[in-house]
């Protein structure tokens, strides 16, 4: 029997919800993917704000969701196999906890998981203009062996449809760990 790859989807209270969703969608249509959610109540509240996609529907397209309070659920021990862990979008307030190891809810302990197992830990952060502090924490957390991600168009492509950039941003997330989605279009 094949096991699948387990892979933890974190969606912080950042602007860009829909980029965590479209990351789901298309890992649920991964045949070889176990997807594991948590996320934030900001998170809650922005994707009521700026989605279509209720909670419930959300969590019905995740093989396992983690309520963000138990920091006792299987992602915070290092011991639960993953092959990373994804932080899409990734607020400055998220970026901050993680890159000063204060996990004080589920997301940030399996981020801090990830980085001390040597385990990829991308992180799609959402902020504009960034600060000195802000730059800092990326800086740190690229040093401990993060990957810094802000979800950037990339306009080589042709698409035009937000859907088409939202799978092209997530598919370049979804590259870091080997994973290949539809729609994907690489530099020719």
């Amino acid at each position: 029997m094949i096991r699948k790859q387990r892979i933890v989807l974190g969606i912080s209270g950042a602007s860009g919800a829909v980029i965590g969703v479209t990351l789901l969608r298309e890992l649920a249509a991964a045949p070889d993917i176990e997807t594991h959610l948590v996320i934030t109540r900001s998170a809650e509240r922005t994707l009521l704000e700026e989605t279509d996609t209720s909670k419930d529907a959300l969590f019905s397209s995740a093989d396992v969701v983690y309520d963000n309070n138990d920091v006792g659920a299987a992602i915070a021990s290092g011991t639960f196999r993953t092959i990373g862990m994804i932080v899409a979008p990734c607020s400055m307030k998220s970026l901050a906890g993680i890159a000063n190891g204060y996990s004080d809810n589920l997301m940030l302990r399996a981020a801090d998981v990830a980085l001390k197992e040597r385990r990829k830990l991308v992180l799609l952060t959402r902020e504009s203009p960034l600060s000195a502090i802000h730059l800092r924490n990326m800086l740190e957390l690229t040093r401990a062996g993060a990957i810094i991600m802000p979800p950037v168009v990339s306009y080589y492509n042709g698409h035009v449809t937000l859907e088409d950039i939202n799978r092209q941003i997530a598919g370049r997330a979804l590259d870091q760990f080997g994973i290949s989605i539809p729609g994907f279009a690489r530099w020719a």
